[in-house]
Protein backbone atom coordinates (compact mmCIF):
# COMPACT_ATOMS: atom_id res chain seq x y z
CA UNK A 1 0.00 0.00 0.00
CA UNK A 2 2.83 2.51 1.23
CA UNK A 3 4.63 1.54 -2.66
CA UNK A 4 1.25 2.25 -4.17
CA UNK A 5 0.87 5.58 -2.60
CA UNK A 6 4.72 6.43 -2.96
CA UNK A 7 4.40 5.82 -6.78
CA UNK A 8 1.25 7.77 -7.23
CA UNK A 9 2.49 11.08 -5.39
CA UNK A 10 5.75 10.73 -7.61
CA UNK A 11 3.63 10.75 -10.48
CA UNK A 12 1.34 13.62 -9.50
CA UNK A 13 4.92 15.38 -8.95
CA UNK A 14 6.27 14.72 -12.19
CA UNK A 15 3.15 15.72 -14.18
CA UNK A 16 2.76 18.77 -12.17
CA UNK A 17 6.37 19.01 -13.51
CA UNK A 18 6.11 18.27 -17.16
CA UNK A 19 4.27 21.71 -18.30
CA UNK A 20 7.67 23.22 -16.95
CA UNK A 21 9.99 21.10 -18.37
CA UNK A 22 7.97 20.82 -21.30
CA UNK A 23 8.98 24.60 -22.36
CA UNK A 24 12.68 24.23 -21.64
CA UNK A 25 13.20 20.96 -23.03
CA UNK A 26 12.00 17.26 -24.23
CA UNK A 27 11.02 14.65 -22.82
CA UNK A 28 11.21 11.19 -23.40
CA UNK A 29 10.57 7.40 -21.96
CA UNK A 30 12.45 4.16 -22.23
CA UNK A 31 10.15 0.49 -21.88
CA UNK A 32 13.66 -1.04 -20.30
CA UNK A 33 11.96 -4.76 -20.03
CA UNK A 34 11.52 -4.47 -24.06
CA UNK A 35 14.74 -3.33 -24.85
CA UNK A 36 16.11 -6.13 -22.90
CA UNK A 37 13.75 -8.63 -24.21
CA UNK A 38 14.43 -7.77 -27.90
CA UNK A 39 18.02 -6.78 -28.22
CA UNK A 40 20.12 -9.04 -29.41
CA UNK A 41 22.14 -8.55 -26.26
CA UNK A 42 19.43 -10.10 -24.71
CA UNK A 43 18.32 -12.58 -26.67
CA UNK A 44 22.09 -13.87 -26.92
CA UNK A 45 21.70 -14.03 -22.68
CA UNK A 46 18.52 -15.95 -22.92
CA UNK A 47 20.17 -18.11 -25.42
CA UNK A 48 23.08 -18.63 -22.81
CA UNK A 49 21.20 -19.04 -20.07
CA UNK A 50 18.77 -21.68 -22.21
CA UNK A 51 22.10 -23.97 -22.76
CA UNK A 52 23.46 -24.07 -18.91
CA UNK A 53 19.47 -24.03 -17.98
CA UNK A 54 19.29 -27.39 -20.33
CA UNK A 55 22.40 -29.14 -18.59
CA UNK A 56 21.02 -28.55 -15.11
CA UNK A 57 17.92 -30.19 -16.38
CA UNK A 58 19.87 -33.19 -18.19
CA UNK A 59 21.64 -33.66 -14.77
CA UNK A 60 18.65 -33.80 -12.67
CA UNK A 61 16.78 -36.60 -14.98
CA UNK A 62 20.17 -38.98 -14.47
CA UNK A 63 19.93 -38.08 -10.53
CA UNK A 64 16.25 -38.39 -10.32
CA UNK A 65 16.28 -41.81 -11.80
CA UNK A 66 19.00 -42.72 -10.36
CA UNK A 67 16.73 -41.96 -7.00
CA UNK A 68 13.70 -43.78 -8.19
CA UNK A 69 15.79 -46.84 -8.92
CA UNK A 70 17.77 -46.69 -5.33
CA UNK A 71 14.04 -46.56 -3.75
CA UNK A 72 12.41 -49.10 -5.71
CA UNK A 73 15.42 -51.43 -4.56
CA UNK A 74 14.92 -50.52 -1.18
CA UNK A 75 11.10 -51.19 -1.33
CA UNK A 76 11.77 -54.59 -2.70
CA UNK A 77 14.75 -55.62 -0.93
CA UNK A 78 13.47 -53.93 2.79
CA UNK A 79 11.65 -56.91 3.52
CA UNK A 80 14.41 -59.35 3.15
CA UNK A 81 17.06 -57.36 4.10
CA UNK A 82 18.42 -57.57 7.48
CA UNK A 83 17.45 -54.53 10.11
CA UNK A 84 21.13 -53.41 9.62
CA UNK A 85 21.25 -53.60 5.89
CA UNK A 86 18.13 -51.99 5.30
CA UNK A 87 19.45 -48.86 7.71
CA UNK A 88 22.49 -48.77 5.75
CA UNK A 89 20.45 -48.87 2.40
CA UNK A 90 17.76 -46.37 4.07
CA UNK A 91 20.62 -43.89 4.93
CA UNK A 92 22.27 -44.41 1.69
CA UNK A 93 18.85 -43.14 -0.34
CA UNK A 94 18.16 -40.47 2.47
CA UNK A 95 22.09 -38.96 1.50
CA UNK A 96 21.45 -39.33 -2.39
CA UNK A 97 18.27 -37.44 -1.93
CA UNK A 98 19.87 -34.69 0.26
CA UNK A 99 22.43 -34.02 -2.33
CA UNK A 100 20.00 -33.91 -5.00
CA UNK A 101 17.91 -30.93 -3.23
CA UNK A 102 21.39 -29.10 -2.70
CA UNK A 103 22.23 -29.29 -6.42
CA UNK A 104 18.50 -28.17 -7.34
CA UNK A 105 18.94 -25.48 -5.10
CA UNK A 106 22.84 -24.57 -6.62
CA UNK A 107 21.83 -24.83 -9.93
CA UNK A 108 18.47 -22.25 -9.29
CA UNK A 109 20.98 -19.91 -7.67
CA UNK A 110 23.49 -20.59 -10.32
CA UNK A 111 20.78 -19.81 -13.20
CA UNK A 112 19.32 -16.49 -11.13
CA UNK A 113 23.41 -15.44 -10.67
CA UNK A 114 23.93 -15.58 -14.43
CA UNK A 115 20.61 -13.89 -15.38
CA UNK A 116 21.23 -11.07 -12.76
CA UNK A 117 24.60 -10.68 -13.93
CA UNK A 118 23.85 -10.50 -17.62
CA UNK A 119 20.47 -8.25 -16.74
CA UNK A 120 22.79 -5.63 -14.84
CA UNK A 121 25.52 -6.08 -17.85
CA UNK A 122 22.95 -5.40 -20.73
CA UNK A 123 21.20 -2.35 -18.38
CA UNK A 124 24.44 -0.58 -17.60
CA UNK A 125 25.12 -0.91 -21.77
CA UNK A 126 21.70 0.38 -22.31
CA UNK A 127 21.48 3.23 -20.38
CA UNK A 128 24.75 4.78 -21.21
CA UNK A 129 23.19 4.32 -25.07
CA UNK A 130 20.09 6.19 -23.63
CA UNK A 131 22.11 8.81 -22.04
CA UNK A 132 24.35 9.46 -25.27
CA UNK A 133 21.14 9.16 -27.73
CA UNK A 134 19.74 12.12 -24.98
CA UNK A 135 22.12 14.63 -24.99
CA UNK A 136 22.35 14.22 -29.00
CA UNK A 137 18.86 14.59 -29.42
CA UNK A 138 18.67 17.16 -27.00
CA UNK A 139 16.22 15.44 -24.58
CA UNK A 140 16.08 17.24 -21.04
CA UNK A 141 14.40 13.66 -19.35
CA UNK A 142 14.12 10.04 -20.44
CA UNK A 143 12.69 8.13 -18.11
CA UNK A 144 11.91 4.46 -17.69
CA UNK A 145 8.12 3.31 -18.69
CA UNK A 146 6.80 1.38 -15.49
CA UNK A 147 3.30 1.36 -14.36
CA UNK A 148 3.14 4.72 -12.43
CA UNK A 149 3.00 6.94 -14.83
CA UNK A 150 -1.03 7.69 -15.49
CA UNK A 151 -0.73 9.14 -18.80
CA UNK A 152 2.21 9.18 -21.49
CA UNK A 153 1.97 10.56 -25.43
CA UNK A 154 3.18 7.95 -27.16
CA UNK A 155 5.32 10.44 -29.47
CA UNK A 156 7.76 10.31 -26.04
CA UNK A 157 8.18 6.35 -26.55
CA UNK A 158 11.93 6.21 -27.05
CA UNK A 159 12.12 2.33 -26.93
CA UNK A 160 12.31 1.71 -30.69
CA UNK A 161 14.40 4.34 -31.32
CA UNK A 162 16.98 3.05 -28.07
CA UNK A 163 16.26 -0.48 -29.32
CA UNK A 164 17.55 0.38 -32.90
CA UNK A 165 20.68 2.26 -31.20
CA UNK A 166 21.84 -0.14 -28.57
CA UNK A 167 21.59 -3.41 -31.25
CA UNK A 168 23.70 -0.82 -33.71
CA UNK A 169 26.21 0.10 -30.73
CA UNK A 170 26.54 -3.30 -30.10
CA UNK A 171 27.52 -4.66 -33.65
CA UNK A 172 29.75 -2.29 -33.87
CA UNK A 173 31.60 -3.20 -30.72
CA UNK A 174 31.91 -6.59 -32.77
CA UNK A 175 33.57 -5.87 -34.94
Amino acid sequence: MQKLFSAVVVSVLVALAVPVVAAEGRLGTVDMQKVLLLSEAGKDAKEQLSIKAAKYEAEKNVKEEDLKKLKGELEKQSVLLSESARITKEKDYQQKLKEYQRFMKDAQDDLQAKNDEFTNRIVEEIVKVVQEFGKKNGYSYIFVKNDSMLYMDEKADLTDDILKQFNAVRKSLKK
